[in-house]
C-alpha cells in the first residue's frame, strides 16, 4: 500500500529510454505499409488519437522480410475504434481487440495496455494460481504498452505520419545484433503467459536470432507451465510455428529449450529414433519449401504427417492384441486423434482429411486390376500421393513404389495398362481376413 501511494504521489520512475529514430536512419517508408493499415492509423490520428503500426510488422520490415500481418496500437478504447470504422468488430475476452476490415485485409487494433494493474483496476486483471494472466483489459499509455510487449524487437512503434520509429526498449539495436531479448523479468513474464516460451523458440528460428542467455535461463524450469495453457491456444501457437516457413528449425529449437514434451507426442520420442526423425525432418522441410515459394500448406496434411508415427504405434499395439487389421487401423486413428486433442486441440474439422490421407496409404500398394484407376479419381489422391513421397524420401517404404505412382498418375492410358501388375503386391499391413464361405443350408417347406 505504501509503495502504491508513493508511486501515485511521486510518479513511478520510468524503466524506458525513448528513442525517436528518423526515416533517414531506419529507411522504413510509408509506402511499405499495407494500405489498410495506413487507412486505420490515418483515420485514428485525424480523430485526435495516437495510432502506430506496431510489433512484428515493423520488425520484419527492418530486417527485409515481408510482414504476414500489420497490427495497430492506439490510445483509443475498443469502443472508440469501433465507432470510427463501419466494418469493424470487437473480439476477445482475455484481451479485447478490434478487427477492422478493408476488402480482404483485416487489421488488428489494440488499445495501449498498462504495465501493471492499478489499485482501482485490480478487478480487470485476473491471474490464476501460477501467475498466468487470464483476463486483462487494463488500458494505459504508450510507454506502459511497450513494457507489456514480450520481446524488445516487438516493442517498436512506427508512425506513418512522421515516418519515425519509437523504440522504448532498444529493439532496433537488438535487431542489428540479432538478439532475442524478453522485456522485464523472464520468469515473471513466462508465468504471466507461458506461450511466450514457445514464441521465443519460434522467433529465434524465424529470424535466425540468438536467444539472450537471461531470456533463455528460466525456460527449462518453467516448461511445465505450458500444461496450464488451454489446448485451443496451444494449437494456434503451434500452427503459427509450423507455418512460419522455418518449422524444421523451430521444432528443433523447441527441443533445444526443453519445450517439446507433451506438445506433440511424436516430438517426445520420434525425433530420438533415426527412422522417425528422417520422416519428420522431410515433412517439415517440404512444408518450409512450399511456404517460402509462396505455396499453400494444408494444416490437416501437416498434422497427419506429424502424427503418422504415433498412429503406427497405436496400430501395432492393437495388432499385437490379435485385432483384425482394418478395425485395428480405424480404432488406432481415433485413439491417436483423441490422445492429441487432450494436449493440443486439433480442430475436428481436420479429422476427415487426416484419416483419408492415412487410409489411402495401403491402397497405393495395390497396383493391379482396376484399383489404381479408382484411386486416381479419389478426391484426396494428390494429398495421399504427396504423403507417399514423404514416406519414400524418409526411407520408410521402397522408392520403387513412389516412382511407380509418379509415372502412373501422369502417363497415357496405354502406358498405364502396361504398368499394371498381374498379382497384387504384398503389403506390410496384414490383409483383411477372408471369411470362409459356409456351405449352403437346404431349406424345405413342410
Amino acid at each position: 500500500m505504501i509503495k502504491k501511494f508513493i508511486n501515485r504521489v511521486l510518479g513511478k520512475k520510468s524503466k524506458t529510454r525513448l528513442l525517436r529514430i528518423p526515416v533517414n536512419q531506419h529507411k522504413l517508408t510509408r509506402e511499405q505499409i499495407l494500405p489498410c493499415a495506413l487507412k486505420v492509423t490515418d483515420t485514428l490520428q485525424q480523430a485526435g488519437y495516437s495510432a502506430f503500426v506496431v510489433g512484428g510488422a515493423v520488425r520484419d520490415l527492418l530486417i527485409g522480410k515481408t510482414p504476414k500481418d500489420f497490427d495497430v496500437a492506439t490510445n483509443a478504447t475498443p469502443e472508440q475504434v469501433r465507432d470510427l470504422f463501419r466494418r469493424s468488430r470487437i473480439i476477445g475476452r482475455r484481451f479485447r481487440l478490434v478487427h477492422v476490415m478493408c476488402g480482404n485485409d483485416t487489421i488488428e487494433v489494440s488499445t495501449f495496455r498498462a504495465s501493471a494493474a492499478t489499485e482501482e483496476d485490480d478487478t480487470k486483471q485476473i491471474t490464476d494460481d501460477t501467475g498466468r494472466i487470464v483476463r486483462d483489459n487494463v488500458f494505459g499509455d504508450q510507454e506502459s504498452d511497450a513494457e507489456r510487449r514480450d520481446f524488445t524487437v516487438n516493442a517498436l512503434y512506427y508512425d506513418p505520419s512522421t515516418e519515425e520509429i519509437l523504440d522504448y526498449r532498444g529493439g532496433v539495436a537488438d535487431i542489428n545484433n540479432k538478439i532475442l531479448r524478453i522485456i522485464g523479468d523472464p520468469a515473471t513474464r513466462y508465468r504471466e503467459d507461458p506461450v511466450r516460451m514457445m514464441r521465443a523458440a519460434r522467433f529465434a528460428a524465424k529470424l535466425d536470432f540468438h536467444i539472450d542467455e537471461t531470456t533463455r535461463a528460466p525456460i527449462a524450469e518453467l516448461a511445465e507451465l505450458l500444461g496450464n495453457v488451454p489446448p485451443s491456444r496451444m494449437f494456434d501457437e503451434m500452427l503459427k510455428l509450423l507455418l512460419s516457413g522455418h518449422a524444421l528449425r523451430a521444432v528443433h529449437q523447441l527441443r533445444a529449450e526443453g519445450l517439446h514434451h507433451g506438445i506433440l507426442p511424436m516430438l517426445d520420442t520420434i525425433l530420438e529414433q533415426e527412422h522417425g526423425k528422417r520422416f519428420i525432418n522431410a515433412a517439415l522441410h517440404n512444408t518450409d519449401l512450399r511456404l517460402q515459394a509462396g505455396k499453400s500448406v494444408s494444416p490437416a496434411f501437416l498434422f497427419a504427417s506429424l502424427l503418422w508415427h504415433e498412429l503406427q504405434i497405436n496400430y501395432q499395439k492393437r495388432l499385437s492384441r490379435g485385432e483384425l487389421a482394418i478395425p485395428a487401423f480405424n480404432e488406432a486413428m481415433e485413439d491417436t486423434l483423441n490422445q492429441q486433442r487432450n494436449r493440443l486441440a486439433v480442430p475436428r474439422r481436420l479429422d476427415g482429411m487426416m484419416k483419408e490421407v492415412w487410409s489411402l496409404q495401403a491402397r497405393f500398394e495395390q497396383r493391379s486390376g482396376s484399383r489404381p484407376y479408382r484411386l486416381l479419381t479419389h478426391p484426396r489422391f494428390r494429398a495421399g500421393y504427396d504423403f507417399l513421397l514423404l514416406r519414400a524420401e524418409s526411407g520408410e517404404i521402397a522408392t520403387e513404389l513412389a516412382e511407380w505412382w509418379t509415372t502412373f498418375h501422369v502417363t497415357d492410358e496405354e502406358t498405364r495398362a502396361s504398368m499394371l501388375l498381374t498379382e497384387p503386391v504384398s503389403t506390410n499391413k496384414p490383409k483383411r481376413r477372408r471369411r470362409t464361405k459356409k456351405p449352403a443350408i437346404a431349406v424345405t417347406h413342410e
